[in-house]
């Protein structure tokens, strides 16, 4: 709801495609370091403490935001500065919540859980641009900050309930001498994910789709202006169109459960991406251009939810942090470089030109990783 609300605000502002892109880059950046931090602290501190923590912040933020907006001196500086925030919040918080998957359900339902956790986040990408459009009519758009910074009470209340078994991933106890080991651990991090081909081919695909792919958010804004000639509730009804399509793949993948080929799985919904990717940038008319990114959305979440789930089976106990930070970091990393480069491209050649040639080049990519990793495709 509120990225819906921000991207329409700094668009109105700016009155440039290059501020959406920074905005953005504000708002994933932090994910370049914080992302690695968050994956030790979730193997070494408790998950749940850190969540609540950040989530407190990130309630604050939206709630500054919004009383910006109500008193009028709102400034695309101010709303760069609690993107980066946010940011860092969110860098910080993603691997533990990834863990905490594993830590409730343990490894035998856990391609389930990953498709269910993915229903929910997919569900809320197709009402929250639904609810930001009503929002947009009935209290404005500092309306929707609001409601998103209050809405952070319910998560800290509902992680303040979690309980789990931690005999399912039992941690070592954390003393002081594992504390100053951070970069240790670290380094460990990345020497297991360089020596283990498979996860680190599948967490290159996730960094090259989303710094040629990704972009497609964050210039909604223009295509709902510009292109297709819409108000800020067509910004909404794209937004949440590709979210529809998010949570039909999401509910696609709980019912098949754990399947097989989950390799072919993944290389398919990219590929499938990209050429949708390609349609949407290129597409002039309203009807085509939802039906594409609908089609964008399902195949977006089938290649990522498959990759969690591959990434959390051939990854060992200990590990598991560390490599949900790096996947989050392949997404998370790439994001805001994808974004400030697309930002400055669509200011001088246009937003659909920019993302049909990031289709293209993940299309490409798709292609040869088929061809030169069979491995991949036997998973």
């Amino acid at each position: 709801m509120q990225a819906v609300a921000q991207g329409w605000l700094v668009l109105e502002l700016s009155n440039s495609p290059l501020w959406l892109g920074v905005d953005a880059f504000m708002s994933t950046a932090p994910g370049l370091v914080f992302t690695l931090v968050g994956g030790v602290f979730a193997d070494l501190i408790d998950r749940r403490k850190l969540l609540i923590y950040s989530q407190i912040v990130a309630g604050i933020t939206a709630l500054v935001l919004g009383t910006l907006v109500v008193t009028g001196v709102v400034k695309v500086w101010m709303i760069l500065g609690l993107s980066f925030v946010t940011g860092c919040c969110m860098s910080i918080a993603g691997p533990s919540y990834m863990a905490l998957v594993f830590d409730l359900v343990g490894r035998e339902d856990l391609a389930n859980a990953i498709a269910l956790n993915s229903t929910q986040f997919q569900l809320a990408r197709a009402l929250g641009p639904v609810a930001a459009g009503i929002g947009f009519k009935v209290f404005g758009l500092a309306g929707c900050f609001f409601a998103n910074g209050i809405s952070f009470a319910a998560v800290v209340a509902g992680l303040a309930m979690v309980r789990y078994d931690e005999t399912l991933n039992p941690r070592k106890a954390v003393e002081e001498s594992a504390r100053a080991k951070f970069f240790e651990n670290l380094r460990e991090g990345f020497r297991y994910v360089a020596s283990t081909r498979r996860i680190s081919t599948l967490l290159l695909i996730c960094a090259v789709t989303s710094l040629f792919g990704a972009p497609y958010i964050a210039m909604s804004p223009v295509f709902a202006r510009d292109v297709l000639h819409l108000g800020e509730t067509g910004l909404a009804l794209l937004m949440g169109t590709a979210g529809a399509g998010a949570l039909f793949g999401a509910l696609f993948l709980a019912y098949l459960g754990d399947f097989r080929h989950k390799g072919w799985f993944v290389l398919g919904g990219d590929l499938g991406f990209a050429l949708c990717l390609i349609g949407f940038a290129l597409s002039t008319h309203v009807v085509v251009s939802i039906i594409f990114l609908f089609a964008l959305g399902f195949g977006i979440v089938c290649s990522v939810a498959v990759t969690n789930t591959l990434l959390q089976k051939l990854v060992t106990d200990e590990m598991r942090g560390r490599v949900m930070s790096m996947f989050m970091l392949s997404f998370i990393g790439a994001m805001p470089i994808g974004n400030l480069i697309a930002g400055a491209a669509s200011h001088r050649f246009g937003a659909p030109r920019t993302l049909a040639a990031g289709g293209i080049v993940i299309t490409i990519f798709v292609a040869l990783v088929t061809w030169r990793r069979p491995r991949l495709r036997q998973l």
